[in-house]
C-alpha cells in the first residue's frame, strides 16, 4: 500500500485562476497522485481547470490528498498555496 497524506483547509479568499495555475504546476512536480476537493467533489490537482471547476470560494473547506512516495510533501507543498490564496502579492510572483 503506497503513503497517503490528507490534509484540510479553510480558504481565506476565492480559488481564483492564478492561485489554481500555480496549485495545478506544483502538484505535476510530484509522484504522487493528488485530488483536491471541495463540496463533495474531487478532482485531480494537475488540472487548473477542474481545480477552477469546484467553485471553491473564501470560507470553503478544501481538502488535499495524495497517494505515494511524496504524498506528504505534495500535500504540504498544495496546503502552503492554499493558504496564500488571499495575499496576491505572494502569489503574483510565482
Amino acid at each position: 500500500m503506497s503513503p497517503s497524506s490528507e490534509s484540510t483547509i479553510v480558504l481565506s479568499a476565492d480559488l481564483h485562476a492564478r492561485p489554481a495555475g500555480l496549485l495545478a504546476r506544483t502538484a505535476a512536480g510530484f509522484r504522487s497522485t493528488v485530488t483536491v476537493t471541495s463540496g463533495g467533489r474531487a478532482v485531480d490537482a494537475r488540472s487548473v481547470l477542474l481545480v477552477m471547476s469546484l467553485g471553491a470560494t473564501k470560507d470553503t473547506e478544501v481538502t488535499v490528498r495524495a497517494e505515494g512516495d511524496d504524498a506528504e510533501m505534495a500535500v504540504d507543498a498544495l496546503v502552503a498555496i492554499l493558504s496564500q490564496v488571499g495575499d496576491a502579492s505572494t502569489l503574483a510572483t510565482s
